[in-house]
């Protein structure tokens, strides 16, 4: 009989978060976790663009392994294009041997934040933290459908009608086309 070693994560040194200088440079990834009124719990995986902001998917399911956060992640860069960077925690569908993989084939970064230092990722902790706010802690759902059709409502109100402080008064949306144009401009 053999026994099987503790799996331990690499050392993670990240650098200090920094916002980068353009769209799809650098997304942020994360989990949270809430329970329908029957008490069956959930989970959502969130992508945040740190450029703009700008939240690209919320996706929500009784669960989340590696496997389907690589379709979520492929199903964003069919439309957006592959990120160069993807800054996470150290959870255990992203230390996953499919994500790396997936993440090497298409020439993508993983960043790795130190364990209990969310601070380290946190333009996708601030999104979470006003999604659980806003959507998961006033409403009571029912049905997976329910959280999924407010969670792309709050969505779509998040990135074209709400404008935040960090990117001067612009909504996501917004503060994207801009950015663009003025490379035009130049």
């Amino acid at each position: 009989m053999f026994r099987k070693a503790k799996r331990r994560p690499p050392n993670r040194n990240p650098l200090p978060i920094s916002v980068p200088e353009s769209i799809n440079q650098s997304l942020s990834i994360d989990f949270m976790s809430d329970s329908l009124y029957c008490g069956r719990k959930y989970r959502t995986f969130s992508v945040v663009d740190d450029f703009n902001r700008e939240a690209l998917t919320i996706e929500v399911d009784l669960n989340l392994p590696a496997a389907r956060i690589i379709r979520v992640l492929a199903r964003i860069a069919s439309w957006r294009g592959y990120p160069v960077k993807l800054r996470m925690d150290n959870g255990s569908e992203f230390i996953s041997v499919k994500l790396a993989d997936w993440a090497e084939y298409h020439d993508v970064e993983l960043e790795f934040i130190q364990p209990g230092k969310p601070f380290q990722n946190s333009y996708v902790e601030k999104f979470n933290r006003k999604f659980r706010n806003e959507v998961l802690d006033r409403h009571l759902f029912f049905s997976l459908s329910e959280v999924r059709e407010e969670a792309d409502r709050w969505m779509v109100e998040y990135n074209t009608e709400r404008p935040h402080d960090s990117l001067r008064k612009m909504t996501p949306e917004e503060y994207a086309e801009r950015a663009e144009n003025s490379k035009y401009l130049l």
